[in-house]
């Protein structure tokens, strides 16, 4: 059974720091592109960041850009999110997704066939 399963997410202040863990089956992990998304109350649900299959490449939304770290371990077939200097706006519950993703295509949730649960980050001002 192929499934995503996230961890890591809590209560944190402005300009401290979270990792949020993602852990695959290890058919998702091998062949798929695994990424990020978020939804915050009221609002839709963005694009964070994704990375390639084979950890080559790397993608993120602007508002992360030189503060969020994507990374893949393939001795724990986890990917992980490393969150610094997190504002109030990155409030969210935060998913992870899995995907047979081409390039041009990773901030599009609808090319992602798995879902994470979710797990809430909360940081609070």
């Amino acid at each position: 059974q192929e499934q995503l399963v996230e961890s890591g997410g809590g209560l944190v202040q402005a300009g401290e720091s979270l990792k949020l863990f993602c852990t695959a089956s290890d058919t998702l992990f091998k062949i798929y592109a695994l990424g990020w998304f978020r939804q915050a109350p009221g609002n839709e649900q963005e694009f964070v960041t994704a990375i390639g299959w084979n950890g080559e490449n790397t993608f993120y939304t602007d508002s992360v850009k030189g503060r969020f770290t994507i990374s893949r371990d393939g001795a724990k077939n986890s990917v992980t999110l490393q969150m610094n200097n997190l504002k109030p706006e990155d409030t969210a519950i935060y998913y992870c997704a899995a995907g047979l993703v081409v390039d041009g295509n990773v901030e599009d949730a609808s090319k992602y066939t798995y879902w994470g649960q979710g797990t809430q980050v909360t940081v609070s001002s």
